[in-house]
Parts: structure tokens; sequence; C-alpha cells
């Protein structure tokens, strides 16, 4: 029993360690190539340089300021349109009254490149928090909605038909044996949702900002910060893994019956 304990944790190490050979080895590259005089410095800072900026902006308080208020942003939106997204899919599932009023609307409305709404919402909205918020809701609404309403539909009528003979009610079907089948694919559409989150996120606040991360790389570009844009795209990378490790997370406490 000893060996076999051994044996799991050394393959929980190893797991864990994988994923972050590719990364270390880039950013080792990076620095050598930097170091050595390959790349100029001024046209690509080494990593030690960004770090350096990323000290000194955390010092005055600057990079948390504007990561907090990017963080607000993308919660907020993520919030108000994966709700919105849930609950139109998991109503269109299990209503066809309701698939047949709304599905065909959504459809058209999805098949717009939220991103083009920018120079509307901009004129409707203006260029405050509002704005933002709203283009990062619309751009996780659909690809929760999409797989909400793909996983409703989805689920082995076997299973509905069993539920049945078993004599539960509607509620109970929909408790008990809709929703955790339907689980998987839900939870696939907020870890896509999560990933479009942040690319909203980072053209939203690019466009007539005045905080954010964003804001903080356009700013740098202006006056040829080579360090804080790649200071932000680094922390935009960050966030996204962050993002991708709570929707991991998601899955194992959600699915764990699967095992």
């Amino acid at each position: 029993m000893k060996d076999i304990s051994v044996s799991n944790q050394r393959s929980i190490s190893f797991e864990k360690i994988v994923p972050w050979l590719i990364p270390t080895a880039i950013i080792l590259f990076w620095q050598l190539v930097v170091s050595t005089g390959w790349v100029s410095s001024s046209l690509l800072p080494s990593p030690l340089s960004v770090i350096q900026d990323g000290v000194s902006l955390t010092k005055s308080g600057e990079l948390p300021k504007n990561m907090s208020v990017s963080l607000y942003r993308a919660v907020f939106g993520f919030v108000i349109g994966g709700g919105i997204g849930f609950v139109l899919g998991f109503t269109n599932g299990i209503s066809k009254i309701s698939r047949l009023l709304f599905d065909s609307t959504i459809q058209m409305l999805r098949n717009i490149p939220h991103l083009a709404l920018i120079p509307l919402v901009i004129l409707v909205m203006g260029i405050g928090e509002s704005a933002k918020i709203f283009l990062v809701a619309i751009g996780c609404m659909f690809p929760i909605y999409i797989n909400t309403y793909h996983g409703i539909t989805s689920v082995d009528y076997r299973l509905i038909e069993m539920g049945k003979a078993y004599g539960l009610k509607k509620a109970a079907l929909i408790r008990r044996i809709i929703f955790p089948a339907a689980l998987p694919t839900i939870l696939m559409g907020v870890r896509y949702a999560l990933g479009v989150m942040w690319t909203t996120l980072i053209v939203a606040e690019t466009i007539s900002a005045s905080s954010g991360i964003g804001y903080m790389s356009t700013n740098a570009e202006q006056f040829m910060n080579m360090d804080t844009i790649i200071l932000c795209i680094l922390v935009y990378a960050l966030l996204g893994k962050l993002s991708d490790v709570i929707a991991k997370s998601l899955e194992n406490s959600f699915l764990d019956w699967r095992n």
C-alpha cells in the first residue's frame, strides 16, 4: 500500500509539472536570445526586465488598480451574459414553445460578431463601464446558450423514459436526469465563454478606456514602453490560465460522479 501511495504522489507531481515545461522553456529561450543580443532589447525586452517593470508598477499601485478594474468588468459581464445564456438555453431545451419562439432569433443574433457592435455600443451607451460590461456579457452569452441548449436536447431519451417509468414528475426528471446528463456540455460552454470573456475585454479596454489592463497597454504603446506592453500581454495570459483552472475545478467538483 505504501508503494502505491508513493507512486500516486509521484504521478500527481509529474502531472502538475509537465504542463509548465513548454512555457518555462519559452521564457528561458526568450531570456537567452535577448541576453546574447540575437534580438534587440528595445524591440523585445527580456523577461527579467518585464518582471522588474511589473514589480515597479505593483509598488506604485497602478497594476493592482487596473487588474481589479479588469476583473470587475470581466466577472460582472460573465455573470450577466452567462446567466442569461443559461436561462435561455435551459428554457429552450425543455420547452418546445419557448424554442419555437426564441431560438431562431437568438441564432440570427449569434451570427453577428459581437465586436462589430462596438461603434453602435459607444454611440448608444457611451464609453463608460456599462458599455464594456455589455460587450463582455454579449460575448459570454452565446457560448453558454449554445452548449446549454445542446446539452439539454442531447440527453438520451432512454434515460428520460426510464425516469418516467419510475414515476418521476417533470421537476424531478429535470433535477435528477436531464440536468446532470447535460452538465458536462454546459460546463464546456462555461470554459469556452471564459476565453471569449478575456478576448472581448482586451478589445473593449483598448477603445476609449481610462483604466484596465487594456488601457495600460494602449497607454504604454503611445510612449513605446515595450516592458509594460509585454507585461499586459502576460497578465492577460495568466488571467486566462486562472480562468481555465477555475473551469477545470468546477468540472472536477460537479462531475465527480463520472469517476
